[in-house]
């Protein structure tokens, strides 16, 4: 649909044809954000608006609508301040380049501090909304169809659940997503895979913006990354970039990589093993012992982490890389980095499944095992907020199955109805106060009944809970970790 007498720009809009989740065309408003000139045709690099920056990608001219195409809007100019020349706004390719000299892509390569990529506001609010639940206590009652199964009442006590009226029927939270990322226990609906849930970010730099690997050879597998990572330049136009899925060291050919494997001693991640149960194992490894190894993983992460900032810095983190074991060694899975000390009870700074290990349980493996480092810390944790649109997905899987597992596992004391606060969840779990009660209200569990506060399992709840449960076969064994916390308030700059 191209139409060669008029020429798009960087900054135009326009429909785009792609494939969506069903393999059907579909013709999204797209942003032009460079084109690439080839012997005999053009290339358009876009971003579909509303998607998400992973599905941006370089298409051929027939993909465009040419009938419906929008030139970029221009800035209305301002009079120069009291007449001074100097004082006026500087161009927008002025600004563009400015801010490409300001990239040091060399000197990015480092650690490790997620910056918002969802916005977390809603969460925080809801767990605003209740604040006299922190300490609240749940009676629990034999479950039925729409029964409430336990009551809060704000001062500790508790008083016996009337039943709800018969033909009442109680808003419910069911439903099954299979597809979602790490999530099959039907309870949490995933975000839009296709869409964005992230905040808008048109406003920065050109070069970020754009991905500028095309695939990564990591042992066995081929990555196809889903966003920019500050690699040295020199290695952005290379076809494929090989990287030692040991040592993680960038490699510009197949034949640097081997003559490089003859070399590398490695056949794990450097640090010490605090976790093995079967072929998992956990690596901790410190950001300033391992700097080179850190620096290395935070630019294989930034390929899938869109909203991190990197520092090249590594020293204030730790490093947790999940591995799976065969004869050949010991092959990175995923990981997820701490800061050593956090003010602000994180536990988690930035954490990533490797794509093809998604869907497959690991995730959630990741972060049960983060909340097994902060019970054995006697701490309650949190990750960093906002989380991504798959973090959030996993976590609140996570969260809902943890919670609802202690919930449904109570029994009855003396003939009594079991209790339980969200203080004592808290504990038990090591989730902070703040995420059990965002989660209760996300799965519509609390509801307020005649001066009190009730919570409400429904059978679709119970069902789906337990559905996941028989389906989450990877769970962290706290026997099998070998983990003595370090104060590090104590040991000077790390």
């Amino acid at each position: 649909m191209a139409d060669s007498s008029v020429e798009i720009i960087e900054g135009c809009r326009l429909p785009v044809l792609r494939k969506n989740q069903e393999n059907e065309d579909e013709w999204p408003l797209a942003e032009i954000l460079s084109v690439k000139e080839l012997p005999g045709r053009k290339l358009y690099y876009v971003h579909y608006i509303d998607f998400n920056k992973r599905l941006d990608e370089w298409v051929t001219p027939d993909r465009l609508d040419m009938k419906k195409l929008q030139f970029p809007k221009k800035e209305a100019k301002t009079p120069p301040k009291n007449g001074l020349p100097g004082s006026r706004p500087g161009s927008p390719e002025r600004d563009v380049k400015r801010k490409a000299e300001s990239v040091s892509l060399a000197s990015q390569v480092s650690a490790v501090t997620p910056v918002s990529s969802l916005p977390s506001s809603a969460d925080e609010s809801q767990a605003s909304v209740f604040p006299a639940l922190r300490d609240s206590s749940f009676s629990i009652t034999p479950r039925e169809e729409h029964q409430p199964l336990a009551a809060l009442t704000t001062n500790g006590s508790t008083r016996r659940l009337i039943p709800p009226q018969p033909g009442r029927k109680r808003k419910t939270c069911g439903g099954t997503d299979e597809d979602s990322q790490d999530s099959s226990d039907g309870i949490p609906s995933a975000p839009r895979m296709t869409g964005s849930l992230v905040s808008d970010r048109s406003h920065d730099d050109i070069v970020t913006r754009m991905k500028n690997i095309d695939c990564i050879e990591l042992g066995r597998h081929r990555l196809k990354p889903w966003y920019f990572s500050p690699y040295p330049q020199e290695l952005t136009g290379l076809p494929i970039l090989y990287l030692c899925e040991y040592c993680l060291k960038y490699l510009k050919s197949l034949k640097c990589l081997q003559r490089h494997l003859t070399k590398c001693n490695l056949r794990h991640p450097p640090g010490n093993e605090i976790y093995r149960k079967g072929t998992i194992s956990f690596f901790e490894i410190d950001g300033r012992k391992n700097k080179a190894y850190s620096q290395n993983l935070c630019l294989l992460a930034k390929c899938f982490l869109d909203h991190k900032t990197l520092y090249y810095d590594t020293d204030p983190f730790l490093f947790y890389v999940m591995t799976e074991y065969d004869s050949k060694g010991f092959h990175i899975v995923g990981y997820f980095s701490k800061e050593k000390e956090s003010t602000e009870d994180y536990n988690v700074a930035c954490i990533l499944t490797l794509p093809p290990y998604q869907r497959r349980g690991y995730g959630k493996l990741l972060i049960e095992f983060s909340y097994e480092l902060s019970k054995v810390e006697g701490k309650t944790g949190t990750p960093e907020k906002p989380l991504s649109d798959l973090g959030l997905l996993s976590y609140r899987s996570y969260w809902t199955q943890t919670i609802l597992e202690i919930l449904m596992n109570l029994k009855p004391d003396n003939g009594e109805r079991p209790q339980i606060t969200i203080n004592e969840i808290s504990e038990i779990t090591s989730v902070k106060k703040e995420d059990v009660i965002s989660t209760l209200q996300y799965l519509n569990l609390i509801n307020y009944y005649k001066g009190q506060y009730i919570l409400t399992l429904s059978e679709d709840i119970v069902e789906g809970h337990e559905r996941a449960m028989q389906k989450r076969h990877l769970r962290i064994d706290p026997k099998c970790l070998h983990f003595t916390p370090k104060d590090w308030s104590k040991r000077g700059k790390w």
